[in-house]
Parts: structure tokens; C-alpha cells; sequence
């Protein structure tokens, strides 16, 4: 019998799951000598969805995040979380890339790094997992558990064992959608037990209810890690909560150490944070759902499904959505869901539903994922849907990152030229985001405003109106703006083209931003010829001409944001 270690996981993925991953940085300083102070094994702080947040919605530099968090805590090692490859974003890079990172990560105050690749593919964790071992971290490699006709313990144990053979410091079972049963929690700890001998964590949500029982059931099995969330930020799709668990091991042969009284006043201050992210906490990811047992979407992808069909204007599609994602997922060969495989198949779902006609707008990634460029699906993809997405063109076998030239010096020369580079991280930052990464750092971004609870319905229950049509010299122009702080703010304005108006028109599918126009006015483009690209839900997707002709008009500019319908070329 042994003691059960916690890592805590309030300042990542707890509120990735239930927020959105917008928790401030500041927000959290006051906490983390108090965190440091408990006895926790770690502290899960960094990775994730917490990078591109910090940026795209906070106007934080993320790598100023680390190197708080290392400066507080003295007792307490700092975790993140590496997705292999695709390191923090949502392709593959280049191993000069991967390298530099984890170094940095490193320098800048990661102790330990869960890696883990979302096919479960080891050839995308094993750069990382060696430049980690060679610079002195933790390693912890890390089993995606998911639930489908491939996915079984035997294939979850060999895993396991080349993750040791890899000399992984200790395994993490990551359940990221809540899946895992008591029967299979029990039956796989005690699997693993018998063949390796590293420590083993388990990750749950607490999504469909099962894993604080779960969890015990994984304690009798012999597990030596348990992951949690200080219950402001607990339950839900997010995980169990640390006191409970802590209380619940009290005075057994399984005892945590850590002693109840140590959460005096952590647990109000977290209340008090909580209630000013109350607005960003749908009700959904609140709640208990045996559901996710069918449609088996992690926490962080359900609050993130959630906000982006709510930036889309299509809240009422959310029921349509979750029972597209498991028909994407098995057409697309039963990846586990998790980022990016789970960004993958659940924007696929979403346009399926939104644009009406399945796989009619395909995003950049999936037909990367299906060319094979983000490693080895679990099971074979659907040969109609390959067919539909990269015709006859056929899928590559070899490690993906073997394709990807030494891309680190070119990121860093068109980051200097763009002057964007004050520290030698900000070469990474551009590397990882190129297309938001620029306004950035040249400090264009300003932080989303962060709206108390119920704010935005009161201000649809009063009427206050948020999009206008100005005239302004016979043109018509169609405004969008935003409350901010009892002033109004103009945050969008273009002119508002009618497609049925318009010869040839190409219309946005849905809300993004236009991240690069590839033809001029007067150019001759065919059928099917990609025009333009079109950021949405973090995907990059292609805008196609309708029709051969001349481009009679172009209505946009790179950067320019376009709701769904907004008309962006015209082709006679």
C-alpha cells in the first residue's frame, strides 16, 4: 500500500475545460505560494490550449505565464502539457523547432512534460521526449484512452511498454472526455502494473460522472497519480475535485498526506475567481452527461464547440453537431479526441452542419490528417471519404516530421524583418502562429472583455442594439460593435454586398478572418480554384471559386474579419 500523489490542474486544464481557457494570469499570482504550500506532486500550469489563448484573447505573452509561476514556486514543480509535434499548436513542426522549444520550456520553468500524440503515434512524441531527457526534465509519456472497436488494454499496455523502453519517467493515462469506467480503470491500471515499472497517473472528467469513482476504482489497482481541480473549478467536464479526493484517501493505506486545512482559503479565493469567469461557464459543461459515452468529446473540446457556435451565430446547431462528431470520427479511421485531432474532427462536424452538405468545405488539416501527415490513424479512413477529400492522391507512410525541412532559421529571419522579435521566444511564438503571432507582438491585440454574468443577456433584454447599417454618401456599410465598459467601441465595419446581387459571388461559409487573398483583380481562375483562405475555429479553409472567369472584384483584405454570407470575391 502506498501514498497517492495529486497534480492539480486549476491553472490549465480545469478551466480549459470549463471556461475556455481564459483564465488571466493575474487572476491566478495570488494563489500560487498558497498552491505551493500544500504538498501537491505538481502543479499543471502551462501546454494545452493555454498558448494560443494567452494570445488570441488575453493579450498575454504565455512565456511570461512560465516564468511566473517558476519565480512562486519553491516546493511544487511545474507541469505542462506538449502535444509531441504539434508542441502547443495544431500541426506538425519541424524537429528544429520541436528542440528549440522544449528547450526554452525548459529554461523558462517547466519541470515536468506530459507528452502525448493524439493518434497515439510514438514516432511524433519521440524528439521531444529524447530533447527533454537530455536537458534534465521529467518526462511523462502518455497514453490518449479512448473507447472504440480498435482501442483495447492489450494495444494501451504495448504502448506503455515502448513509452518506458523511450526511458519515460512516468506514464500517464489521459482520459480527456471522461470515458474511462471503474471496470476498465481497475483492469487497466492493474494491466500495466504487471508490465512496467514507472509510476502511473490517471487524467479523467468527471463529464459522464464516473471518474471520482473511477478513480478509487484505479487506487485499488495500484495507481500512484491521481489528476485534480480545486472544486470552484472541478466537476463537470472538468476533473474531480482536489479536496474531495483528498478527503476521501484521508486516514487510508492510500493516504495523500496533503492535510485538509492546507485549502484554507484557497478554496474562497477560487470561488471569488470563478464568479468572474461565470459568464464564460455555459451551463452544458456544468453538467453530468452519459452522453459523452456516444459522442465522446473531452471537456476542453465541448467548451470550445460551445463558444465557437456561439461566435457563429449557431448555439441552436449544438444538439445537430454532437451527433455529426462521432460519424467524422469513425469515417476519419476512430482518432481519440484530443487537440488536434479533436479541433480536427470537431470543426469538420460543425461545417458538416452549418454548410448543409457533409465534407462540401474541408479544412487544410483534414486533408493533411488524411494524407497521413499527422501520423498513423488507429484504423483505417473510410476509402469514400478519402476519395472525397484527396481524390486518388495516396497517403504517406513514413514519420510525418521526416517531410518537414529545418523550418526554425526562416521563422526566425521573417520574424526579424518583421520586427517582431524582443526575446529569443518570440521567434517561437511566430513559428507556432504565424498568421496572429505578428499583431501580437507588434501589440495590436487588446484583451477580451471580461463580462460579468448575464451582462450580455441584459443587454439583449433592453434592446441595446450591437450591428447597424450606416449610409454614408449613397454606399451603404454594415457596422458591428461592441460594449465595452459603458462605451461603444467600433470593433468591424465593411460594406454589406448582397450575394444574390452579385455576378459570381463567393461568399464566406462562415464567421473567421481572412488570412491571405490568392488572386488580383483581372486574374482568370477555373472551377475549384482556391482563392482565398479563411481562418475559422482555428482551422485554416479554403475559399473556392464558384465558377471560370475573370475576378471581377475582390470586397476584402487579408486580416479583414467576414461573417458567414459576407461576399469576398466576385468571378464573371
Amino acid at each position: 500500500m502506498k501514498s497517492i500523489k495529486i497534480t492539480d490542474t486549476t491553472f490549465r486544464d480545469a478551466h480549459q475545460s470549463l471556461a475556455a481557457t481564459r483564465m488571466r494570469t493575474r487572476h491566478m499570482i495570488p494563489l500560487i505560494e498558497k498552491m505551493d504550500d500544500v504538498g501537491f506532486f505538481s502543479l499543471e500550469v502551462w501546454g494545452g490550449a493555454t498558448f494560443d489563448s494567452c494570445i488570441r484573447y488575453l493579450n498575454e505573452d504565455p512565456w511570461d505565464r512560465i516564468r511566473i509561476f517558476k519565480k512562486y514556486l519553491k516546493n511544487t514543480p511545474t507541469q505542462m502539457l506538449l502535444r509531441g509535434q504539434n508542441l502547443v499548436g495544431y500541426k506538425h513542426y519541424s524537429d528544429d523547432i520541436v528542440e528549440k522549444f522544449v528547450e526554452k520550456s525548459f529554461e523558462n520553468g517547466v519541470d515536468i512534460f506530459r507528452i502525448f500524440d493524439a493518434l497515439n503515434d510514438i514516432r511524433n512524441m519521440g524528439l521531444s521526449i529524447k530533447v527533454a531527457k537530455r536537458i534534465g526534465a521529467h518526462v511523462q509519456g502518455t497514453i490518449c484512452y479512448t473507447i472504440s472497436p480498435v482501442h483495447t488494454t492489450e494495444k494501451f499496455v504495448e504502448m506503455a511498454k515502448q513509452l518506458e523502453e523511450l526511458e519515460c519517467d512516468s506514464l500517464c493515462i489521459k482520459d480527456m472526455a471522461g470515458l474511462i469506467s471503474p471496470s476498465a480503470a481497475y483492469e487497466l491500471v492493474n494491466a500495466l502494473k504487471k508490465e512496467i515499472s514507472i509510476p502511473i497517473a490517471l487524467h479523467s472528467h468527471c463529464t459522464s460522472g464516473m471518474a471520482p469513482i473511477s478513480y478509487y476504482a484505479a487506487v485499488k489497482a495500484g495507481v500512484d497519480i491521481l489528476d485534480t481541480a480545486m472544486s470552484p473549478f472541478s466537476w463537470g467536464t472538468s476533473q474531480p475535485p482536489t479536496e474531495t479526493i483528498v478527503a476521501a484517501l484521508k486516514g487510508t493505506a492510500h493516504d495523500t498526506g496533503i492535510k485538509q486545512e492546507s485549502f484554507r482559503g484557497i478554496t474562497e479565493i477560487f470561488r471569488e475567481i470563478r464568479t468572474k469567469y461565470s459568464a464564460l461557464i455555459d451551463e452544458r459543461s456544468q453538467m453530468i452527461d452519459t452522453n459523452v459515452l456516444l459522442y465522446q468529446i473531452p471537456g476542453g473540446m465541448i467548451s470550445n464547440l460551445i463558444s465557437q457556435l456561439r461566435e457563429q451565430n449557431a448555439l441552436d446547431r449544438f444538439e445537430d453537431v454532437l451527433k455529426e462528431i462521432p460519424k467524422v470520427r469513425e469515417e476519419l479511421g476512430y482518432p481519440p479526441l484530443v487537440t488536434p485531432t479533436s479541433q480536427i474532427v470537431g470543426t469538420q462536424a460543425v461545417m458538416n452542419v452549418l454548410v448543409g452538405e457533409r465534407y462540401k468545405v474541408v479544412p487544410q488539416e483534414i486533408k493533411d490528417y488524411v494524407k497521413g501527415l499527422y501520423g498513423r490513424p488507429p484504423a483505417p479512413i473510410k476509402e469514400e471519404i478519402k476519395l472525397k477529400i484527396i481524390g486518388d492522391e495516396e497517403p504517406i507512410i513514413i514519420r510525418p516530421a521526416d517531410l518537414i525541412p529545418p523550418m526554425l532559421h526562416l521563422m526566425e529571419e521573417e520574424a526579424r524583418k518583421l520586427g517582431i522579435v524582443r526575446q529569443e521566444e518570440d521567434i517561437l511564438t511566430y513559428a507556432l502562429y504565424p498568421s496572429i503571432a505578428p499583431r501580437f507582438l507588434k501589440g495590436e491585440f487588446i484583451e477580451e472583455p471580461l463580462k460579468p454574468s448575464g451582462e450580455e443577456e441584459k443587454d439583449r433584454e433592453k434592446g441595446i442594439p450591437t450591428e447597424f447599417k450606416v449610409e454614408i454618401d449613397d454606399e451603404e456599410f454594415f457596422v458591428r460593435v461592441k460594449p465595452l465598459g459603458g462605451f461603444v467601441d467600433v470593433v468591424e465595419a465593411k460594406h454589406e454586398e448582397k450575394a444574390e446581387k452579385i455576378e459570381g459571388a463567393i461568399v464566406s461559409p462562415m464567421q473567421g478572418m481572412i488570412v491571405k487573398i490568392k488572386v488580383n483583380e483581372g486574374d482568370m481562375v477555373k472551377k475549384d480554384d482556391v482563392v482565398a483562405l479563411l481562418e475559422a475555429m482555428k482551422m485554416q479553409n479554403d475559399i473556392v471559386a464558384i465558377r471560370s472567369g475573370k475576378v471581377k472584384k475582390v470586397f476584402i483584405s487579408e486580416g479583414d474579419s467576414v461573417a458567414a454570407g459576407d461576399v469576398i470575391i466576385a468571378v464573371k
